[in-house]
């Protein structure tokens, strides 16, 4: 069997690896394997020195890393879109989200709200401090430990509304998802793919990346709650190791 392709990833895009590392290795004979954790985590242990071939991150975290070189030039590609969606309690009233004062009005009811330490969770503190409710909610924030989804804590009841990528909140036993934020409040994150500048098989995981941007690989990601990213203009790419 050929060597394992070895690849790094968020737990965002976790489940969706998941099933098509299986089916790149029974179907095209690429044996893959994708370890995850949180987005924040996974840069830091590439800047550590982490050893892999292939990075999935979202996009911006990816064009950090290569400008410092630590991925290879030109094979950045965006792979799939997630929208972050509000979540609350299994069996608890769904609040309104169809407008943004409906959000604000779920924002100031809620007793605990929480969100992530990557992407999402950013971008959820960014929105709440541009409604100008950073203040009055700073005491009622409460963050998930990295890699951890934010849906736990509606699950365990420390909190009663989150804010996370689809992917992450769809499956989560004690979760129901509520809907995507409303007009321009809504947030979303495109996860991309590129080859580690120390990858060992830097010709196979080109493959990899193909194979994660291909049609069937959209099936699964829609699946799992999200979307194929608009495919760049096509391009010549050196081939080889």
């Amino acid at each position: 069997m050929d060597e394992e392709i070895v690849g790094l990833s968020s737990m965002a895009t976790r489940p969706i690896l998941a099933e098509l590392s299986e089916w790149i290795g029974r179907v095209h004979g690429l044996p893959v394997r994708f370890a995850s954790a949180g987005g924040v985590e996974v840069a830091r242990r590439v800047r550590d020195g982490a050893t892999g071939d292939v990075l999935v991150l979202a996009e911006d975290a990816l064009a950090g890393l290569a400008d410092e070189g630590l991925v290879r030039a030109g094979t950045i590609r965006p792979l799939w879109v997630s929208q972050v969606v509000a979540a609350v309690p299994e069996g608890s009233p769904a609040p309104a989200l169809d407008t943004q004062e409906a959000l604000r009005d779920a924002l100031l009811t809620a007793r605990r709200i929480a969100c992530s330490t990557g992407p999402s969770g950013t971008a959820v503190l960014d929105l709440i401090d541009r409604q100008g409710l950073a203040e009055v909610l700073r005491d009622r924030l409460v963050q998930a430990p990295p890699g951890v989804p934010a849906g736990t804590l509606l699950a365990s009841g420390e909190a009663d509304l989150a804010f996370q990528q689809h992917s992450e909140l769809m499956d989560l036993p004690g979760v129901q998802v509520v809907g995507p934020l409303p007009g321009d409040a809504g947030i979303s994150t495109t996860f991309a793919g590129a080859v580690l500048t120390a990858a060992a098989r830097p010709g196979p995981a080109r493959r990899v990346l193909d194979l994660l941007a291909a049609d069937e690989a959209a099936e699964t990601a829609r699946a799992r709650g999200m979307r194929a990213a608009a495919r760049p203009p096509a391009q010549h790419r050196p081939t080889g190791r």
